[in-house]
């Protein structure tokens, strides 16, 4: 099933694979204790690119992605329930591990944004928006931080989402 999010550049560079235009995905890091969010970029040099204007931090700003290897497939458009997908990162220094760690056992939710760059324009991803999951069961050791990253799971949310208590909505006491 094709992914509309995709721009045109970038489904091309996926099916044909020209040899002067490389993917880079890249990934940011965000949690509530953070003072800035953590981006890495697959690739063997730090990059600096633009984000997309909309983004909740430094939209429309060029910034810096740090070279780091990492596992990561996008999340498959299909009809399953909570696409789920498996993150590892190698070699992370003792900074990172450390704040993946305080996060993971905080009561607020690390997000993960995956932006693919096209190496011939780095003037915006070339997914618009950009894929945002929630990471879960983070595992770190001296290595590897690894984890679980999922949609929004929208099948578990209450709907409406306002809660009717006594406290909020008088009249429903008697």
């Amino acid at each position: 099933m094709p992914d509309p999010s995709l721009s045109q550049a970038l489904k091309e560079a996926f099916a044909s694979a020209p040899s002067d235009t490389v993917i880079l995905d890249t990934l940011e890091i965000w949690h509530p204790s953070f003072t800035e969010p953590i981006r890495v970029v697959r690739d063997h040099a730090d990059l600096i690119a633009r984000l997309e204007a909309g983004a909740p931090r430094d939209g429309g700003r060029a910034v810096t992605f740090t070279a780091l290897a990492f596992d990561f497939s996008p999340p498959p458009v299909d009809t399953a329930p909570v696409p789920e997908i498996t993150l590892s990162l190698d070699n992370v220094g003792q900074e990172l591990a450390d704040a993946l760690e305080a996060a993971a056992i905080s009561q607020d939710v690390i997000e993960v944004t995956w932006r693919p760059y096209l190496s011939t324009d780095l003037e915006g991803p070339h997914m618009d928006p950009p894929i945002t999951l929630t990471l879960t069961e983070v595992e770190a050791d001296t290595l590897r931080v690894t984890g679980r990253a999922r949609m929004l799971d929208i099948g578990n949310k209450a709907f409406p989402s306002i809660t009717y208590t006594a406290r909020r909505f008088p009249g429903l006491a008697r």
